[in-house]
């Protein structure tokens, strides 16, 4: 069967159009011992993973999935690199940035046909047969979710072909629409903006160990873990706390953090222009043909994400907002449908109630911002999140336990496999911040992040669901603004917000 071993082929020779051909060689250096543009010394967390997956991985193609702008098409470049100076010759490389080819348009699938006219006029034989020799070319897909009909595609060449792939997206709809025509065929890895680890090393050249493994969630399920987290992060503490200011100040997108010596404004219209317009102006004309697209309304909804950042906010927040901000009767199911396409570009997270028993009356999804640095630029107000910021702005506590919230909710929902939802305010049953489901378990997670805990009374949804022994919760996390936070229930175990990040 196709799929099981490597057919020969034989390629469907079809000349490029001459202007695509010489855009696809000059993107290509290498072919001709020409020198690539090198990429960032810095490495982000899925580059050993990615480097792993795309020479042994089990599914001949990976696909990394992200927001834009958090560095995947820089791995991809890592990876070119990597590949040439562990000695893979340039002609079994080849790379197609998918969103910078405008002449590909009018191109009937143009993977297979960029693919082929490679097959031919560069690695000048065909894939099998150098697979089978055991030197198999590998083709890299920048954003390829702009292209109709990319998964069958990719399906066809890797099924046919004895090929390695490593695809990138911006759009987790459009990346996730293609995963059912592929299955068993791709691996998904996903990468968010800058971890806190990550943002040490590359402002302070911090290389230590993370507590985090790669293979299944049982740790998490682990007292022992999080209570060595706490440790690790006391351990850790001075290049922690230096790495926390650095994201309070300037979040995790990389080159917020490059190039921190850049002036505030100016920063915050780069990401808007780079990260927020884009994805609006660009993916939203990549939705579903046939379907009425507001960009004005998108904006707007993508502005009430901001200001309720880590809050469950519904139809009553939303719709009379917006109905005033743009003088029309827009419903809730069509503000609904845009909050999920936000939530496809992997801008924000809506992380759902929790389902133990059936309601009548759902609650809203919690919103949860990739970076609270897209909601300073948008909106145009800096929240502090760091203990010293937010000692010198007392003033700000309340919106920085939100946007704590949103930003351990983002997280938490970035994790592979994880089952997030939050618990709402039930009867007598108070409400908990997070749920974290693993088998049949549950974590509960409460932030309370200000400097006065009153330990009795901010533990009572802790406390309550951990009573209820149909919610089978071993113990409860209790999120902080600061180190150091006692707790008298053994059951319940207090960590900083910056300790919990640390743990990746």
């Amino acid at each position: 069967m196709a799929g099981d071993h490597p057919i020969e082929s034989t390629p469907l020779f079809g000349p490029l159009p001459l202007e695509l051909s010489e855009n696809i060689r000059a993107n290509n250096p290498w072919w001709t011992g020409g020198e690539m543009l090198r990429p960032p010394a810095f490495r982000r967390w899925p580059f050993k993973r990615l480097r792993h997956l795309l020479d042994r991985g089990i599914t001949p193609a990976v696909v990394l999935r992200g927001p834009r702008r958090v560095g995947k098409t820089v791995l991809l470049n890592q990876t070119i690199e990597a590949l040439l100076k562990e000695g893979t010759a340039g002609k079994r490389i080849l790379y197609v940035p998918f969103d910078e080819l405008p002449t590909l348009r009018g191109i009937q699938e143009p993977v297979l046909a960029v693919s082929r006219w490679f097959e031919k006029e560069v690695l000048g034989e065909s894939f099998n047969r150098a697979a089978n020799e055991g030197r198999p070319a590998y083709l890299l897909f920048d954003e390829v979710q702009n292209l109709d009909s990319w998964a069958p595609q990719v399906k066809n060449l890797v099924d046919n072909h004895g090929v390695r792939a490593l695809i990138t997206g911006s759009s987790s709809l459009r990346i996730e629409a293609g995963r059912d025509s592929l299955a068993g065929r791709i691996t998904t890895v996903e990468m968010g903006p800058l971890l806190l680890r990550e943002i040490a090393g590359l402002r302070f050249g911090w290389d230590g160990a993370s507590l985090w493994r790669d293979n299944g969630l049982d740790m998490l399920l682990s007292e022992d873990f999080w209570r060595e987290a706490v440790h690790r992060g006391e351990a850790d503490r001075e290049v922690r706390l230096r790495g926390f200011e650095a994201f309070s100040d300037r979040g995790g997108y990389p080159e917020a953090q490059n190039r921190h010596d850049v002036p505030w404004p100016e920063l915050a219209d780069y990401l808007n222009e780079t990260v927020i317009r884009r994805a609006i102006q660009h993916d939203l004309r990549m939705g579903p043909r046939g379907q009425k697209r507001d960009e004005k309304l998108l904006e707007e909804v993508f502005r009430l994400c901001c200001r309720y950042a880590g809050q469950a906010a519904g139809q009553a927040a939303f719709v009379p907002e917006i109905q005033q901000a743009l003088a029309g009767n827009v419903g809730w199911n069509r503000v609904l449908n845009y909050l999920r396409f936000l939530d496809g570009t992997l801008l924000i997270r809506l992380v759902e109630p929790i389902e133990l028993r059936l309601k009548k009356r759902r609650a809203p999804a919690k919103i949860c911002l990739s970076d609270h640095a897209l909601r300073a630029a948008w909106l145009q107000e800096i929240v502090p999140l760091d203990p010293a910021g937010l000692s010198a702005n007392p003033h700000l506590a309340d919106i920085a336990g939100r946007l704590a919230e949103s930003v351990l909710g983002y997280f938490l929902a970035s994790i592979p496999n994880l089952d997030v939802s939050h618990f709402p305010e039930r009867g007598a049953e108070p409400e908990v911040d997070f749920v974290l489901t693993i088998g049949t378990r549950r974590i509960p997670v409460e932030v309370k992040y200000r400097r006065r805990i009153d330990p009795v009374e901010d533990t009572r949804g802790l406390r309550a669901f951990l009573e209820k022994h149909a919610y089978n919760a071993p113990f409860a996390l209790f999120v902080t603004l600061e180190d150091g936070v006692t707790i008298r229930d053994p059951r319940i175990i207090p960590i900083s917000l910056s300790s919990f990040l640390w743990t990746r």
